[in-house]
């Protein structure tokens, strides 16, 4: 018998959408110069950012898209636009709090598109990578749309990585027989500390360029040069 479909909380859904479309919004107004936005440029980003991750988890698994199921994503990814957009300067001055939740958004999508996939029937490896697309999935519209180097390909604080490792205990643990809600919520804590500890410390992926340059002093330090 195959098991029921996961159906995410509307309020925990809609409550992700809300959060990113705050941060979308923020990043967006704190544009200056010749990438300025208007109202209506901040709103879309805002919107794009709360719902992107969704869209992208439901077309990974061919399923109808649940934001455009309902009324309420729409408007909550609108609303929660307008706000960051209006109280821009006041959410800058709680950097801490902004991170924190940037964190919790992260795991949250992460978790809700790998417990999904799992409950599909999608195999584990296929389900963790659906949660980090939809974890991702909305920043890389946003820049896109922005015309910014995407952020995930580029060196930062373990973006992917963070969203990445909780969707893997997620599904590990559902693999061991943990209810799909209790492993949703380990993932989420789990992105989220990892993420934190990232922002806090500064922590990142080696870059490429590093990793070449130590190749070519080690290859070159084994070449001997003729004595003059």
């Amino acid at each position: 018998m195959n098991e029921p479909v996961f159906v995410i909380p509307l309020w925990a859904d809609l409550t992700a959408v809300g959060l990113g479309g705050v941060q979308g919004a923020l990043f967006a107004s704190g544009f200056q110069g010749q990438r300025r936005l208007d109202l209506l440029g901040v709103a879309i980003i805002g919107i794009v950012m709360g719902m992107g991750g969704g869209l992208i988890r439901d077309l990974l698994l061919n399923v109808p898209p649940a934001t455009l199921q309902s009324n309420w994503y729409l408007i909550t990814a609108t609303l929660a636009a307008l706000v960051g957009m209006l109280l821009a300067n006041l959410f800058r001055r709680l950097n801490g709090v902004i991170v924190a939740l940037d964190a919790v958004v992260i795991g949250l999508f992460g978790a809700f598109g790998t417990s999904k996939a799992l409950t599909l029937g999608f195999p584990f490896v296929p389900a963790v990578f659906v949660g980090v697309c939809a974890a991702v999935g909305g920043g890389i519209l946003r820049d896109m749309l922005m015309g910014l180097p995407t952020a995930i390909m580029h060196v930062g604080s373990l973006y992917a990585v963070a969203a990445g490792a909780g969707c893997l205990v997620l599904a590990t643990l559902h693999t061991f027989g943990i209810d799909i809600v209790i492993a949703a919520v380990a993932g989420v804590v789990v992105t989220t500390i990892i993420r934190l500890l990232a922002v806090m410390f500064d922590i990142s992926l080696p870059e490429q360029r590093a990793l070449y340059r130590r190749k070519v002093a080690v290859e070159t330090s084994a070449i001997t040069l003729p004595k003059r």
